[in-house]
């Protein structure tokens, strides 16, 4: 089973304190950071790009970059977030009807690749591709600060079933001190967590106190 890891999400970071808010996460012990880029229409707000992720490359903190592409045909943007440094790169299944030939674009460009599925969409199409990380979205895909669909545990065990216990297993949505741990016992090893912690006063405490739920060692 991979190492259990908690993924900060940037998206609800203070974007006027990003270096300081992403220092504070990565010295409480995170070693990943998620990166949420939305375009406006496959889901509705409208996020970051590849130059967050090259000024969050340039920062040099020794991170891995993982972006998550909401976005429409992914496999289209995928060259330009390479460029910019990301080191893995997830897009939606429901994205693209070319989601093989998107692996294989994140791959040839030297980064490991995802597939991200929805709440409504079932866990089948995670067997029909070679996947580095099957990411689970625990909430609709697009804002910030919903609550965890209870559901989803049950859709992470069986999501573990299926790809047996070497493939990483992400969760997306509500992810806080009290979600971690039932989901961990379900089977997922990466937690991706952003009001939950940059919601707080202290980010540092808020990762350490997820990272405990979840059986992060």
């Amino acid at each position: 089973m991979p190492r259990r890891r908690i993924a900060p999400s940037i998206l609800a970071a203070d974007f006027a304190r990003l270096g300081e808010q992403v220092r504070e996460v990565v010295y409480a012990g995170a070693d990943l950071i998620h990166i949420d880029v939305m375009d406006g229409h496959f889901v509705p707000p409208l996020s970051m790009g590849p130059q967050v992720v090259s000024a969050l490359r340039d920062l040099d903190l020794g991170v891995t970059l993982e972006v998550h592409l909401m976005v429409e045909r992914p496999e289209r943007q995928v060259p330009d977030f390479l460029r910019a440094g990301a080191h893995h790169i997830t897009v939606h299944a429901e994205a693209t009807p070319h989601v093989h030939y998107a692996l294989q674009r994140i791959r040839e460009g030297g980064a490991t690749a995802g597939v991200a599925i929805c709440p409504a969409t079932g866990p089948a199409i995670l067997g029909e591709v070679d996947v580095d990380v099957a990411l689970v979205m625990t909430v609709n895909p697009g804002w910030g600060g919903q609550a965890y669909i209870p559901s989803s545990t049950a859709k992470v065990r069986r999501i573990r079933e299926l790809l047996g216990p070497d493939t990483d297993i992400e969760v997306d949505g509500g992810i806080d001190a009290d979600t971690a741990g039932p989901a961990a016992e379900a089977g997922a090893t990466l937690f991706v967590a952003g009001s939950a912690l940059f919601g707080t006063k202290d980010p540092a405490e808020a990762y350490r106190a997820i990272a405990l739920a979840a059986g992060c060692g």
